[in-house]
Order: structure tokens, then C-alpha cells, then sequence
């Protein structure tokens, strides 16, 4: 990952995503944090909220780690798009749901910050409200409307 002065590329985007998503997947709370600047920014679409900060950001990260994730049945990423600003994630995930194992469709993109200094400003993340609830938990009451 570039920091500093150096040239910012899409492939220098491709590198740090890659790496939030490796360390995300693998619950590793500190690793993913690093990742991030001091105040990022996460967007949940097409419910219209939003979480700020480094402390909001830290406890959706501990719920989605130590309840979320270990709970997947399995995951697959479909497809994936890169610019120099950002990497953008199609991925099928499989949960438990009432009637039995569900399949939701997720993208999710991860944007760098604007400083390109090696660091992501952020998520914005697409899926049902129900599999977005499900995912943010007990932080979801806490979000922001993004339209007020």
C-alpha cells in the first residue's frame, strides 16, 4: 500500500482492499481498524444511513466479528470493479434465516480516502434492510439518516 508521497494507483486501491477485506474476513478487529482513517465514514443503501467516526466504526467491527461473521454459512465474491478512488465487491452471503439457509446479494465499496495516503475513507455498503440490520446490529439504532 502506498503511503505518503508516493503515486496512488488502482492497483494501490486494489492492494488496500484486498487487504481490509483479508483481514475483515479473518476478525481481525486492530488489522481492520488500520485500514482506516481517523474519522471514516460507512453508508448503508438503499435504507439511507450512516455511521461516522472511528468509535461507531469500532463497535459495528466487534458485533461483525464476533457474531455476524462466525454465523455465515459461507460467502462467494461474484464480481469486482477498481478505480484509482475505489474497489467496489459484488458478494453472495449465506446466513441462517426462519425457513432455512438464505442467500443475500451484498456490494459493498470501499473508497480511499481523499488524501490517497494508503488509507480507506470508508464503506458504502448495498443490501436488503433486513440483511443490513441483521449485519450492523445493535449499532443500526444509532445511524444516521443520510437525508436529514
Amino acid at each position: 500500500m502506498r503511503e505518503g508521497g508516493g503515486s496512488w494507483t488502482a492497483e494501490s486501491m486494489l492492494e488496500l482492499g484486498t487487504h481490509h477485506a483479508t483481514v475483515e474476513t479473518e476478525c481481525d478487529l486492530e488489522a481492520t481498524m488500520d485500514t482506516l482513517v481517523a474519522d471514516p465514514v460507512y453508508e448503508f443503501w438503499p435504507a439511507g444511513r450512516r455511521m461516522t467516526g472511528r468509535d461507531a466504526v469500532r463497535r459495528y467491527y466487534e458485533h461483525l466479528m464476533s457474531d455476524f461473521i462466525p454465523k455465515q454459512l459461507g460467502f462467494e465474491l461474484i464480481e469486482e470493479w477498481l478505480s484509482e478512488a475505489s474497489l467496489c465487491q459484488e458478494y453472495a452471503i449465506e446466513v441462517d434465516g426462519p425457513d432455512g439457509p438464505e442467500t443475500h446479494h451484498v456490494i459493498g465499496i470501499l473508497f480511499a480516502s481523499a488524501e490517497r495516503d494508503g488509507l480507506l475513507g470508508g464503506e458504502r455498503i448495498w443490501g436488503s434492510e433486513p440483511f443490513l440490520r441483521r449485519m450492523v446490529g445493535p449499532v443500526w439504532d444509532d445511524l444516521e439518516s443520510i437525508h436529514s
